[in-house]
């Protein structure tokens, strides 16, 4: 009887330690749950939002160590176009492009003004533009400045090996044995 428990336990704590977590999409901000994103995208989903149904705004490092803005969402046209928004009570119309990235589009004009909203904001309500019958998606800017900041700790630009700094001209002193001043 101990010899089976023991069984059980032991294939219980292996079933737990090789299940991999579940990819979704959930409300709030938190790292990019998107295969090979890492922690190299802030994401923050509306507060209704589900793996099948979900508008995220994303900021992203990119490639070349930029800033990009993304929309990721479950609409059954994609991302693409004219998205309203009601960032801290002020109505914006901003205009995503499709990309061939792991989003649906990227925000490509007004970038700076979105995520600087994004940063020291309290709320965004965002829908898009053909969806004039669906409800506003509203996602709480509540972690953002954090989750943002840590997503962008990576995109620093890169120094060049020739503009690097030196190493020291000092040369460290070094102690005699059996000699004191």
């Amino acid at each position: 009887m101990t010899q089976s428990r023991s069984f059980r336990f032991a294939v219980t704590c292996a079933a737990l330690a090789l299940s991999a977590p579940a990819l979704a999409q959930v409300p709030g901000w938190q790292f990019s749950p998107l295969p090979g994103e890492g922690d190299r995208a802030a994401m923050g989903c509306s507060l209704a939002a589900s793996p099948q149904a979900h508008d995220c705004l994303v900021v992203r490092c990119e490639d070349d160590f930029t800033t990009g803005l993304h929309i990721h969402t479950s609409r059954p046209g994609g991302g693409a176009g004219g998205w309203e928004m009601t960032l801290d009570r002020e109505a914006r119309a901003l205009m995503a492009e499709a990309g061939d990235g792991p989003y649906d589009a990227r925000f490509m004009e007004d970038a700076d003004y979105l995520l600087d909203r994004l940063r020291h904001g309290t709320f965004v309500y965002l829908r898009h533009s053909a969806d004039l019958d669906a409800p506003f998606a509203f996602i709480d800017l509540t972690g953002s400045m954090t989750a943002i900041a840590e997503a962008l700790y990576w995109c620093a630009p890169r120094v060049p090996p020739g503009e690097q700094n030196g190493a020291p001209g000092v040369v460290p002193e070094t102690s005699q044995q059996g000699e004191f001043p």
